[in-house]
């Protein structure tokens, strides 16, 4: 069948169970992600004008790829799968762009003689196998999805713990944790090369993580990015939680808010920002009306933008839950908070969940119904 998007045709196979069969894989809901692919390579490239060569590692039908070369990068798809890489030929030759094909595994690839500017890792499930081949040898930027996402939020356990070297926690702000735990195992695995990571955009969509790496290299880089590792505490009885810098950590023997001996610890998790917010603004002003989820694409970057940096977010249900309250509305609820003296954003993560640097006790102090 053809697929249209992004003023690119490919041709794909019919896709059994909604886009998950045997055949070579396309995925139609990640239009969100492509689309965002493309407005973020804009952006990146007038950041770092020397940025020109993109790697799609995982080609599959070689839509993100031909939709790269279209944007005028010199895009090379390699896939493992010879039906995908006659699929990625076919569809380079039918847009009428140039790219380079190859049947090779992503890994060998990255370890050739010349690394790409940018590298796009997509794989099923975790990224991580092909991490230490991206950093070892990309320029400028590592683009990476991870759609394993019950590993990395905790709810697979021992999983996570396997695939991602730390301690995830299955919480209410399951999402962040997700987020956090990847940019963390990320940042670790670039260290070893010597190699510091900024992650200028990330998001949680449709079941998936995505970040967008920018690379620095040299030690003190690294060290740099290491230092922004560190744990959070979270006591799943009354839902408060705490966090610290470090990559020893050092647990409260008992909740600081309600006394609990149940308090539980995540990481190294990712403490910092996610996003660069200047950044984000510039990849909003990339967007444009060959993309089909435009608008959808810039809500979301909208939110982003404004997003706090604190490290974990509240579901306002949850909370209100809790109290035995009924929720207000969202604006009045947040301006509650932020009247008692405390910042206070949503999340692009759902319609109820919000970041605020007041504790527990502060935002029920400030926000809780009379």
């Amino acid at each position: 069948m053809d697929v249209s998007e992004g003023g690119v045709t490919v041709t794909v196979p019919e896709q059994p169970d909604a886009g998950r069969g045997d055949v070579v894989f396309f995925n139609p809901d990640m239009e969100l992600n492509r689309d965002l692919t493309i407005a973020t390579l804009r952006a990146f490239n007038e950041r770092v004008p020397a940025a020109t060569t993109y790697l799609d590692a995982m080609a599959a039908t070689g839509i993100r790829g031909v939709r790269a070369a279209r944007d005028g990068w010199d895009a090379t798809l390699i896939d493992v799968d010879p039906d995908a890489v006659a699929r990625c030929e076919a569809n380079v030759e039918r847009n009428d762009v140039t790219a380079t094909v190859r049947r090779q595994d992503a890994n060998v690839y990255l370890h050739g003689d010349r690394g790409p500017d940018v590298v796009d890792l997509d794989p099923f499930g975790t990224p991580i196998p092909f991490a230490d081949a991206a950093f070892a040898n990309t320029r400028h930027l590592v683009c990476v999805t991870a759609t394993d996402t019950a590993p990395l939020c905790g709810a697979h356990f021992r999983s996570g713990v396997r695939t991602y070297s730390a301690v995830p926690r299955n919480t209410d702000y399951h999402a962040e944790m997700g987020v956090r735990v990847l940019l963390s195992a990320l940042a670790r695995t670039a260290a070893r090369y010597d190699v510091g990571v900024e992650p200028v955009f990330s998001h949680v969509s449709d079941h998936y993580v995505r970040t967008y790496l920018a690379l620095e290299r040299g030690a003190q880089r690294a060290d740099a990015a290491i230092d922004e590792l560190g744990y959070i505490h979270h006591c799943p009885e009354c839902l408060g939680r705490s966090h610290e810098r470090g990559l020893i950590a050092d647990p409260p023997a008992t909740c600081p808010f309600c006394g609990g001996d149940q308090v539980v610890s995540a990481g190294p998790v990712w403490l910092a920002r996610p996003h660069d917010p200047a950044f984000v603004a510039a990849v909003r002003t990339y967007l444009d009306d060959e993309m089909g989820t435009a608008r959808r694409a810039g809500r979301l970057l909208d939110r982003i933008e404004a997003e706090l940096a604190v490290p974990t977010h509240y579901d306002q249900h949850r909370l209100t839950d809790r109290w035995g309250e009924p929720a207000p509305p969202m604006d009045e609820f947040l301006a509650a908070i932020r009247d008692a003296g405390y910042a206070a954003s949503r999340t692009h993560y759902g319609g109820t969940t919000f970041k605020t640097d007041a504790d527990l006790d502060a935002i029920e102090a400030a926000a809780r119904p009379a």
